[in-house]
């Protein structure tokens, strides 16, 4: 098998804490795309397991709430962030990476690639990688650390797609999402999110951490999935699998 567990997950001083209860190291040659909304594949999770995604940050006002939250209950999270923004928060880039989250890629500015010519989208990627490269380690390069991407808006082209695959990087779509992007409350935001799990039982879960409203519900739905038994998977590459399996 490509994906490979680990045996352990971190410690976590809180016993009473959700937890992040292992740790998958994606192969992108065997899991090139994965999410069930644009892909016929996905991760292979096992029931009441969820990998928590957050799109368009780094954002200070909110993702000092999200990182707060998760940090509370010791889970790990996967941020695919705008290379414009990291370039403007650089110091929060490197607060993630340093609390053990995934830092993947979605663009520089979130253009929608599919109006774009392919040479056009690629530039849009690789200014996005290289920007938050730079924000984590100093190196404008378009060689990804993490070779995670997420199309904005789940737009793509195959030549896109084509590219991607040809360079090792792994396109992550969603198995279910919040649909935080409309005006709700962070109530009625929990319920729909819940009701769609309920029903789904398992998947990459998409929300998006510059949302005030996704920052306020985060605590009460890490609290659900504790409370109702889900566990936490947190993505790493296959080639940042250490002898422990903990992420960096």
């Amino acid at each position: 098998m490509t994906l490979t567990a680990a045996a352990t997950a971190a410690e976590c001083p809180r016993k009473d804490a959700l937890g992040t209860s292992r740790v998958l190291a994606v192969d992108a040659a065997t899991y090139p795309r994965v999410g069930l909304k644009s892909f016929p594949q996905t991760l292979p999770l096992e029931d009441h397991e969820v990998v928590l995604t957050f799109d368009d940050g780094p954002w200070r006002p909110t993702d000092q709430k999200i990182l707060a939250a998760l940090a509370q209950e010791c889970v790990r999270a996967t941020f695919f962030l705008l290379g414009r923004r990291a370039s403007e928060h650089p110091e929060l880039v490197r607060r993630m990476a340093a609390q053990g989250h995934t830092i993947a890629h979605h663009t520089w500015t979130h253009h929608n690639l599919k109006s774009m010519k392919p040479e056009a989208a690629i530039g849009e990627i690789d200014k996005g990688i290289a920007a938050v490269e730079t924000a984590l380690h100093g190196t404008a390069t378009t060689t990804p650390t993490t070779p995670f991407f997420r199309f904005p808006y789940f737009e793509m082209t195959p030549a896109t797609l084509e590219t991607l695959q040809k360079r090792g990087i792994a396109v992550f779509g969603a198995d279910l999402w919040a649909c935080d992007w409309n005006h709700m409350t962070p109530e009625q935001q929990l319920k729909l999110l819940t009701d769609r799990l309920q029903i789904a039982r398992k998947g990459i879960i998409l929300l998006h951490d510059p949302k005030a409203q996704t920052a306020s519900m985060l605590p009460a739905f890490l609290r659900y999935l504790r409370d109702n038994h889900y566990r936490v998977v947190h993505l790493v590459p296959a080639d940042a699998q250490t002898v422990s399996g903990k992420a960096h």
